[in-house]
């Protein structure tokens, strides 16, 4: 019987960035439970010698703008990063090195996490999918905000965008797992 070795990962927090917290949709409604989600998520990673990555978007205006001094780390999460990356587009890998580092340390599986479930983090997953990683998406680990639709009017839920992310990332861009199921993926993996 043959076994085959499952590819190395790194834990990829997108965005998890004080520049959220200026806008006029931030609500502190799911916090508790994605913060507890992702602190769990990066200190099982660490514990099991995976490397995490810290992506953040560096925008040209306001809150996202390098020089208004909130792009950086939410205050609760203080773990340094092994590696930093500031993106300009919606994916972690356009113009920012991520898809050069992870491979030259024989990373193929990403584990996505972090802030707007269906934009920044469903993005990164299919791009990443599409260069040849396999991916862990965290729901759990990830965080959204209610929407309304333009033509409709129908207000959508963070738990609705979070069940339809998944839905269209679900075999195939990802696999979609909560926390422990991904740790229970890269036991004793380093």
């Amino acid at each position: 019987m043959s076994h085959t070795t499952p590819p190395k990962s790194a834990l990829i927090i997108i965005d998890v960035q004080s520049s959220f917290a200026q806008m006029p949709f931030w609500t502190l409604d799911d916090m508790p439970m994605f913060q507890s989600a992702l602190l769990r998520l990066d200190a099982g990673c660490r514990a099991r010698g995976t490397p995490v990555v810290h992506i953040f978007h560096a925008g040209t205006a306001g809150a996202f703008a390098p020089e208004s001094g909130f792009v950086k780390a939410l205050p609760w999460l203080t773990n340094v990063p092994d590696a930093r990356f500031d993106k300009h587009t919606h994916n972690a890998f356009t113009d920012t090195g991520l898809d050069l580092w992870l491979r030259r340390r024989g990373i193929g599986k990403l584990i996505i996490s972090g802030i707007r479930t269906e934009q920044c983090c469903e993005t990164t997953t299919r791009v990443g999918a599409d260069i040849g990683y396999a991916v862990d998406f965290v729901t759990e680990a990830t965080l959204t905000f209610p929407m309304t639709h333009a033509a409709s009017g129908v207000t959508f839920s963070a738990q609705d965008i979070k069940t339809r992310t998944e839905l269209v990332l679900a075999d195939r861009f990802a696999r979609i797992v909560d926390v422990d199921a991904c740790l229970a993926g890269i036991e004793g993996m380093a």
